[in-house]
């Protein structure tokens, strides 16, 4: 194996910066350019050159000190030099050429020669041209830059060490409003279970005390003229954390130009669409495994605590080390993994009830007299045929089927339903005082709001520039009639897409027809007994492929869709790019549910009279009813696709990974000697996926033990189970497998609780008409209120007789409230006013109280408010101090008073008084004005004390003139 390494030597950069740049001004293709150690941003840079009278078209060389340094020994990711930090790394993969060097090679050591015949040639061309002036352009920005080298005979595999130095990243911090500490403040205990087990003296099994636990700060606005004011400005090296380096590496790389602009040949990510470079992404902190020896816990990296602490599967009943995921991975990546840890904990009641509910269930089978009496019943209830070519059955056949069915539709799974619904919305006002606490522990409590800027690809495709009525600032603008009419069209394809899975729907409804029919006919009598259920299933196997199968369809779809659409901030192309998906997949999950739940059964008719699909019978509800189909098809569907999405989540990440190992060996493990450099390593590893699918698998399970609870009582203990192995499943790949994303910022969870709202909302309808339509709860309570309170005679009155024109079978049963003539009869009318009354009374009552419990339950917790008003006092501080200083001098150094003026007699207790008044209301406004710098706002208070100023300027000259 050949390995080569260089520091870009001069004959390097010479390669890299002497490009012909003719058709475009260079200023403006980098953000800025360092110039004797200062970093000068583009503006004035542009604004220099055209006072000058420079050419702008001529590339602006950055000059380097070629002396070499001695290497210094230091732990972490470093240049060669032992003291500039890597920020960030470039990949790209060349097929190595047999030796033809010289001439042969361009200075990056790609082939110079071009077949013009040749596609792929000039393709390659293309590829590096845009690579040089990427290069160009970013070493303009301001970037530090270290080139390694990997090959064999086959391949070279370049590797582009970036570094961003100190005036760079001064600026950066000012322009993307990092915050800066103010004042170190105690610990945020961010787990509620942690403060009840302390208040009751019981030991806390969960918590474990995490090495390196980063530091909270009072923050504000990062300002480079206030940098004193700041704790730890004096140590460079440490003052902004790797994270925040990387986010200011990753804005200069998504917003450098590589080739046209009018082309939206702009930014890194599409330069890796390109294929002009194979990955672009932050190092890791090290390897992830342990060392062979021992370790103090405070010497491990960070990757090395997640890893310890938190990914390992023992760690399942531990707390969460979220402070230490959001200094590694960032605000977002923090917040998911809050929030489903959250969520995970409030599933632990949810799934006690829900346990307890099945287990009475269990317990009370044999209290069910409807159930004694169908197994009783022998040959007394002969029922009608439930096809063309069946043949009447009795109904004690479904002894068993009616005895499960009870555990699935009994008093309790009401109680089961209105707890859940009051669980659903108080969860969600809980979650949103943690999100609140969070948002302000990290610093992002105003992002969205004050800082969020359009996207790069927005920004390079937008066809015109117009003025941001809120700065002021000229930005890409992309009209709105137009984004509207996109997205109109857009809205077309989802409902396309909605009807296929309609049509997906009663494709598997007739499959289910046909299965039963095939059943019956085989002549045995358990196949012959079973046969619904054996459907149920079958069909809704089938039905979850089909599920999965148009998932993945729909969302590349929907990702174009959501790109046409120029969207121009990043939050609003990913709740928009939600919305598409998760309306598709609300339809496509939840639409045989829906189905069996309220409206199979209801449209069978009766004998002489049946109902037709394309000429098959309309279906009816199993012999145990259709809650224990739902429930079947809850079991099937929610489960599975858990278990199907487990079994990826583990076990697509190992196969990517050693299929990218593989591919790279040649390459990287030829040398035995050799030890890989992190670079190295991390470019082995499989690409961040997001946060997406995530999310969404989380959001629909929310769906199952909310909407269809009342059929399936053990949804929210099975959701716990998958939760426990889904947490330590996505820290395993975050920590381990995938390379290591950019960190984002972000406030809360964004679309996701919105739609986690509205199905907490629809729960409540869905569980009413669940209750009121699909249960028997509501028929067995008022024939207990009419007839008898023990159920004796209950089946034989739910039974109808066939008309006595059906000579078929005379006399047969079927079950519906209607008379020999196959009219309904007076209790069917008078259950349907009680299950109307019942909706309307459960909805009103639960509502009631879901908007009791909103009001009762702050968004935003009152220790917070103090928090955030003690922060913003300690800011004013900080940036007032000059100001007030100079009042104070001005005031000391004043002119003392002329003998046609006020003498020192006069100066009296009342004019003492009205001097400290004055200068009171100067540094009241002096406050407010610096305040609204900060913040950049202004109130009313601040110009009522202008006014209170000046007025008292007024009125103390002419007290001074009198």
């Amino acid at each position: 194996m050949l390995r080569k390494s260089s520091e870009l030597p001069k004959g390097d950069r010479e390669g890299l910066l002497d490009v012909d740049n003719r058709e475009e001004t260079q200023a403006t293709d980098g953000y800025g350019s360092l110039q004797n150690g200062a970093y000068i941003p583009p503006r004035y840079f542009s604004a220099a050159v055209a006072s000058e009278g420079l050419d702008g078209d001529d590339p602006f060389h950055v000059q380097y000190n070629t002396t070499t340094n001695p290497t210094v020994p230091q732990l972490g990711n470093y240049f060669r030099d032992g003291k500039t930090k890597i920020d960030f790394v470039l990949a790209w993969e060349v097929r190595s050429r047999r030796k033809q060097r010289g001439r042969g090679k361009s200075e990056q050591g790609e082939p110079a020669p071009i077949d013009e015949n040749s596609r792929s040639e000039r393709r390659k061309a293309q590829l590096a041209q845009w690579r040089e002036k990427f290069v160009q352009n970013l070493q303009s920005a301001g970037l530090l830059m270290e080139k390694e080298e990997t090959a064999n005979e086959k391949k070279t595999i370049h590797f582009l060490k970036l570094s961003v130095p100190w005036d760079v990243l001064v600026y950066y911090a000012e322009e993307l409003s990092l915050r800066a500490p103010l004042q170190a403040q105690p610990h945020l205990d961010l787990n509620t279970s942690a403060l009840v087990l302390r208040r009751l003296c019981i030991p806390n099994l969960l918590a474990e005390s995490v090495p390196n636990r980063p530091l909270d700060y009072y923050t504000c606005a990062f300002r480079k003229s206030k940098m004193n004011r700041f704790l730890g400005c004096e140590d460079r090296e440490k003052y902004f954390t790797n994270t925040q380096r990387h986010c200011v590496v990753h804005e200069i790389l998504a917003g450098t130009v590589y080739g046209k602009r009018k082309r939206a040949e702009v930014g890194v990510d599409r330069l890796v669409n390109e294929g002009a470079y194979t990955a672009a992404f932050p190092l890791h902190e090290g390897p992830f495994q342990l060392p062979n020896y021992e370790i103090r816990p405070d010497e491990l990296n960070q990757r090395q605590v997640l890893y310890f602490y938190w990914a390992r599967w023992w760690k399942w009943y531990k707390y969460q080390p979220l402070d230490h995921i959001r200094e590694y991975f960032g605000e977002r990546i923090a917040l998911y993994f809050a929030w489903l840890g959250f969520y995970t904990a409030w599933l632990l009641p949810a799934a006690l009830v829900g346990t307890l509910v099945f287990v009475s269930g269990v317990m009370s089978m044999g209290t069910n007299t409807p159930a004694k009496e169908i197994c009783d019943s022998g040959a007394n209830y002969l029922m009608c045929p439930l096809c063309k070519t069946c043949e009447a059955w009795n109904m004690s056949d479904i002894c068993t089927m009616a005895k499960l069915g009870y555990l699935f539709d009994h008093p309790g799974t009401v109680f089961f339903s209105v707890f859940m619904s009051f669980w659903a919305v108080t969860f969600l006002e809980y979650w949103k005082r943690k999100m609140a606490t969070l948002g302000h522990h990290w610093d992002c409590m105003d992002f969205h709001e004050e800082e969020e800027r359009p996207r790069p690809e927005f920004a390079a495709m937008a066809p015109s520039m117009e003025e941001n009525p809120v700065t002021g600032i000229k930005e890409p603008y992309f009209p709105e009639k137009a984004r509207l009419s996109r997205m109109f069209t857009g809205s077309m394809v989802i409902v396309l897409m909605l009807c296929v899975v309609i049509i997906f729907l009663v494709t598997v409804v007739m499959c289910r027809g046909i299965i039963s029919v095939m059943m019956y006919h085989t002549g045995s009598p358990v196949l012959r007994t079973e046969a619904g259920t054996i459907a149920n299933i079958s069909s809704s196997i089938v039905n979850l492929g089909l599920i999965l199968l148009m998932g993945q369809v729909y969302t590349a779809l929907a990702e174009q869709l959501t790109k046409w659409e120029m969207h121009r901030t990043q939050t609003q192309y990913d709740n928009a790019f939600t919305f598409k998906v998760f309306i598709f997949q609300f339809v496509n999950f939840y639409s045989s549910p829906f189905y069996v739940a309220f409206f199979k059964g209801r449209f069978v008719g009766y004998p002489t009279n049946y109902g037709t699909l394309f000429g098959m019978r309309n279906e009816d509800c199993g012999p145990g009813g259709c809650l224990i189909e739902l429930a079947e098809q809850l079991f099937i569907i929610m489960v599975g696709k858990q278990l199907i999405n487990n079994i990826q989540e583990f076990i697509i990440p190992k196969v990517k990974g050693w299929r990218q190992k593989r591919t790279l060996a040649s390459v990287f493990g030829g040398d035995a000697s050799h030890e890989p450099q992190r670079w190295e390593e991390d470019y082995q590893l499989v690409e961040c996926g997001g946060l997406f699918e995530e999310y969404l698998e989380m959001v629909l399970q929310f769906g199952f033990i909310t909407i269809f609870v009342a059929a399936f009582p053990l949804a929210p203990l099975f959701a716990l189970l998958n939760n426990w192995v889904e947490i330590r499943l996505d820290a395993h790949k975050f920590v381990c497998e995938y390379r290591r994303p950019v960190a984002e910022r972000a406030q809360n969870i964004g679309v996701w609780l919105i739609i986690l709202e509205a199905l907490s909302h629809l729960s409540v309808i869905a569980n009413a008409f669940l209750i009121a339509f699909t249960s028997d709860f509501l028929p067995r309570l008022l024939y207990q209120y009419k007839f008898d309170n023990d159920l004796r005679g209950y089946v034989n009155f739910t039974l109808a007789y066939a008309p006595l024109n059906y000579t078929e079978h005379p006399m047969c049963r079927y079950k519906a409230f209607r008379d020999n003539n196959g009219n309904y009869t007076l209790f069917y009318w008078e259950l349907l006013a009680v299950r109307l009354g019942f909706i309307i009374a459960f909805e009103h009552v639960v509502f009631f109280v879901l908007r009791v419990i909103d009001w009762v339950v702050p968004d935003v917790p009152e220790s917070l408010e103090l928090k955030i008003k003690r922060e913003r006092y300690l800011a004013k501080q900080a940036l007032a101090e000059n100001q007030e200083a100079l009042l104070v001098s001005r005031g000391r150094g004043a002119a003392p008073a002329s003998p046609g003026t006020s003498s020192p007699v006069r100066s009296s207790a009342m004019a003492c008084r009205k001097s400290e008044f004055v200068h009171v209301s100067v540094h009241r406004y002096a406050l407010w004005t610096l305040a609204a710098s900060l913040t950049e706002t202004w109130s009313e208070e601040g110009d009522a004390c202008m006014h209170e100023l000046q007025s008292n300027r007024l009125h103390s000259s002419l007290e001074v003139t009198t």
